[in-house]
């Protein structure tokens, strides 16, 4: 385990009491409360310094009262210094007026449009979302690149164009780590990270893995080329949870993460579990 705080970049929290989340039907173990008393409970075990927020695909017309809601719950638990909210970026310059208003919020890093659930592989290069995605440095906001792997290829053709936005891809873009599947994965994370103004969040392996067998020797070879490839100054460390608690407690995710980082000196640890998420969601 980090002998030192580190900053939590993917947390989510979520009450169906409170807002509607319409894909919790079909998770079960996830379709309750999620609040911050459970978290806590479960990174007892590690020093949790600072955490970041990330939109949890609530009914999209709520999407300001989720972020309004996190404000709230970050007057509570100080630690919460991010929120990456959701915006209907698909609109193009109609975004504009949520992006506005979002920018006069001083906890609002960034921004994710979930890409992985759209079924149309070109979604995520059609002008107006391209237009959306491009808008977001004006207002200072980073984007969560949230995709399947197999959308990888369409994302950098996306990042191509927009070369003012800042993005981070969460969950390492996904991979099949079940099926123990590289390629094309491996040869499009290279292509991707060739873009400066790109980062990877390692977050989220565990439950693209063999969920209920998997093993450290099974996420290694990911985790190796992800750092290969971004190198210690532009990977970032995710909890992902309440998401991961079907495959892992957050412990034992930070206790994989850990051991499959041993050979890393204590600055670029420090780099990947604390510095870089500073630096990049502007804590």
């Amino acid at each position: 385990m980090p002998n030192f705080p580190i900053i939590d970049t993917h947390l989510h929290l979520w009450d169906p009491k409170n807002l509607d989340y319409p894909w919790l039907a079909d998770t079960p173990v996830l379709n309750k409360a999620y609040l911050l008393d459970a978290y806590k409970s479960a990174t007892e075990s590690v020093e949790v310094e600072k955490m970041v927020f990330i939109q949890c695909e609530c009914n999209p017309e709520q999407s300001e009262d989720e972020a309004a809601w996190v404000t709230e719950l970050a007057q509570k638990d100080t630690r919460i210094q991010g929120i990456v909210a959701q915006a209907p970026l698909e609109l193009g310059e109609g975004a504009r007026a949520i992006l506005l208003r979002y920018s006069k919020n001083k906890l609002i890093k960034g921004v994710r449009r979930l890409i992985q659930s759209e079924a149309d592989l070109n979604f995520c290069i059609q002008p107006d979302f391209v237009t959306g995605v491009q808008l977001l440095s004006e207002y200072n906001f980073s984007f969560d690149i949230c995709i399947l792997h197999t959308q990888l290829e369409n994302t950098i053709k996306l990042v191509t164009q927009c070369p003012n936005t800042q993005f981070i891809l969460d969950h390492i873009g996904k991979p099949d780590i079940k099926a123990q599947l590289f390629e094309p994965w491996k040869e499009n994370i290279k292509k991707l990270a060739q873009f400066s103004n790109v980062q990877c969040k390692v977050s989220g392996l565990v439950t693209e893995a063999a969920v209920d067998n998997w093993t450290k020797e099974d996420l290694k070879p990911y985790i190796d080329h992800i750092l290969d490839s971004f190198g210690t100054d532009r990977v970032l460390f995710g909890g992902d949870w309440p998401v991961i608690i079907g495959a892992a407690t957050y412990t034992k995710w930070v206790e994989t993460l850990d051991w499959a980082l041993n050979t890393y000196s204590e600055d670029d640890l420090q780099k990947i579990y604390r510095k870089n998420a500073i630096a990049f969601y502007k804590l």
